[in-house]
């Protein structure tokens, strides 16, 4: 008999990846820019570039025809120039800004399909990833947090894409051009002074940038934490009033938002030294320029057309950089958002699939075989849990809190791998199969009923996507909250809130009973499926399920033992071993731990009759 035995992951870190480099960042990003399988946006993207191209051609030609204008007008020596030299000289000025500005726009509009799909896949990516993760991490995390990553992720990659690609990118081809007619121009040191003080502006903002980046990680961190916190607090709201703690809670949050408030002041300050560092070394570059240029007038070099060509040519460079400082420190921020969202991707899938894996062929016998398990390793839940439920029989597990039960449906459901033994589905390990046909094959009524924040009948519906009206409303019938639905003002129209706290437990109950008897799976798992129904809905309940299980394998995992007397074989777990094992009759006939149990809830039961 083949044996599996597995190290427990459980002590390994759940999102600790090792941080990226904004270069790294950069890299991962590209395959959404150019996408592979994508003629049409990479054709989309190399047109962007061109026409990015003849904007900035079109936009360094602007001072050169506004000197040579000026100096038509007033020529060092002689009259001026003709007003059909002058008039074409301001036309072909004119042109060039519009062609500067007109190709920029259709730059732009060529890229946003390109940006937008980008950073539709890569959310899309990232919500997909998260739903493939295990179980372990979601419940080591903060959905709070989470959504506030991706929302930042998100909003950073269209930064990054806007920006780093048509202005990063842009700018630096003008410096080039610029400085290369300068040169030509006029002469070396006109050009040394122009790159000098553009390259003291970009190292000053990469300097000041890089501290600003952690100041920002910081500031992230604690609106995550302020997030988290307010989320949780709401989303527990019955419970903050049952203990009278929003004074407790407001104290919580306002901790949060002092180290917010700390860590933003500090980013804000960064920026506005960053500001003044950036205007300073621009007013000492373009002083020295016109001192240069003041000097050419004595030796003839420099005429009055000149003289404003290359003012307009500085003050015409320095405007984009001084926008690109702003858009270093936005592109900067957009990658330490983008790394967070990046980390989630790198996060390894706990389950997975083996390569070529099959899927799963059910006809409903499920058989553990000397399953071991624990959540953590020095603490083991299951000890060597062993039996087997025939196609269409119904098995129930009982025991004390803590004993196991519920570790048995994660299991059965493959949320995690077991660590010793093996778990078969019609002799198919489960680990051999695709997790999704595991997971089609197997219907849960969980303990803890969450519904999503929608319409009645789409809770229902979750069940089999695609499901008609009618085929909801059986299930809401063998449910036996149909009628219930039917008397609401909106029936199954009607919105059953945040987790479905609009209904009480026993109608939230039924919803999660019809959505899986709607999903029709050949394996059932009740777990504590009626513990929050009055004692007449659960009669009526268990004889619905009784109805649904009827043909199908169940495993019911009961704390009241009433529930489970019609099974064929119960198990009772004893921590993580099973303690006994028979029919209800067969083990009260043993006198064992069962019947104990039964004897304490029937005592248990009868003590309020008593009372009254």
């Amino acid at each position: 008999m083949r044996r599996y035995q597995a190290v427990p992951p459980a002590d390994l870190p759940a999102a600790v990846p090792t941080q990226r480099s904004g270069f790294q960042t950069v890299v991962a990003l590209l395959p959404y820019l150019w996408p592979a399988g994508n003629p049409g946006a990479k054709v989309r993207v190399v047109v962007a570039l061109v026409f990015m191209f003849l904007a900035k051609v079109a936009t360094v030609y602007v001072p050169i025809l506004y000197g040579r204008t000026v100096d038509a007008l007033a020529p060092a020596s002689g009259p001026a120039a003709s007003f059909a030299i002058v008039g074409a000289l301001i036309i072909a000025y004119g042109l060039a800004r519009v062609g500067g500005a007109g190709f920029g726009e259709i730059r732009d509009a060529l890229f946003a399909s390109v940006q937008q799909r980008a950073v539709r896949l890569l959310a899309l990516r990232t919500f997909r990833h998260l739903h493939g993760v295990s179980l372990r991490f979601h419940l080591d995390r903060q959905t709070g947090g989470l959504s506030r990553v991706i929302d930042r992720g998100t909003q950073g990659m269209q930064s990054v894409l806007r920006l780093a690609v048509f202005n990063v990118v842009p700018t630096a081809l003008e410096l080039v051009m610029v400085t290369a007619i300068i040169w030509y121009m006029f002469d070396w040191r006109y050009a040394a002074i122009t790159c000098s003080a553009v390259l003291a502006y970009v190292a000053f903002t990469g300097l000041l940038a890089s501290q600003r980046g952690r100041y920002r990680r910081t500031m992230n961190d604690t609106d995550n934490d302020a997030s988290t916190k307010a989320l949780d607090s709401l989303l527990n709201y019955e419970t903050v009033k049952y203990f009278n703690n929003e004074a407790h809670e407001a104290t919580r949050y306002d901790s949060a938002l002092a180290r917010y408030e700390r860590a933003a002041v500090r980013v804000q300050v960064s920026l506005n030294m960053l500001n003044l560092g950036q205007a300073a070394i621009i007013a000492v570059g373009l002083t020295v320029i016109m001192l240069l240029s003041a000097k050419g007038f004595e030796d003839g070099s420099m005429t009055i057309g000149k003289f404003v060509l290359i003012n307009t040519y500085l003050i015409q460079l320095y405007q984009p950089l001084n926008f690109l400082g702003m858009v270093y420190m936005t592109i900067k921020q957009g990658l330490v958002d983008m790394e967070q969202m990046f980390n989630l991707l790198r996060i390894d899938h706990e389950i997975t699939d083996k390569p070529g894996a099959p899927a799963l062929v059910a006809t409903g016998e499920v058989r553990f075989d000397d399953v071991h398990f624990g959540y953590q390793p020095n603490r083991e839940i299951l000890k060597g849990v062993s039996f087997t439920i025939p196609a269409g029989r119904k098995l129930a597990i009982v025991g004390q809190t803590g004993a196991g039960k519920s570790t048995i449906s994660r299991l059965l459901f493959r949320f995690y791998d077991v660590t010793g033994g093996r778990i078969l589905i019609d002799g198919q390990d489960i680990r051999d199969v695709t997790q999704d046909s595991v997971r089609a094959a197997i219907g849960v009524v969980p303990q803890d009923t969450v519904l999503f924040n929608d319409t009645i009948r789409y809770n229902i519906g979750y069940g089999r996507p695609g499901a008609s009206q009618e085929e909801i409303e059986q299930a809401a019938r063998s449910a036996q909250v149909h009628d219930f639905v039917l008397r609401l003002p909106e029936g199954y129209d009607t919105r059953v809130g945040e987790r479905g706290l609009k209904l009480s437990g026993g109608e939230k109950q039924r919803v999660a009973i019809a959505r899986t008897i709607l999903k029709n799976p050949r394996i059932l798992i009740l777990d504590e499926a009626t513990s929050a129904l009055d004692t007449r809905t659960e009669q009526d309940i268990q004889t619905a399920l009784g109805a649904v299980a009827s043909h199908r394998t169940t495993l019911v995992i009961a704390h009241r033992l009433s529930t489970v007397v019609d099974a064929d074989e119960i198990i009772v777990l004893d921590d993580g071993r099973i303690a006994e094992q028979g029919s209800h009759a067969a083990l009260l006939a043993r006198g064992g731990l069962y019947a104990r149990m039964w004897t304490m809830q029937a005592a248990e039961e009868a003590e309020p009759l008593a009372a009254q």
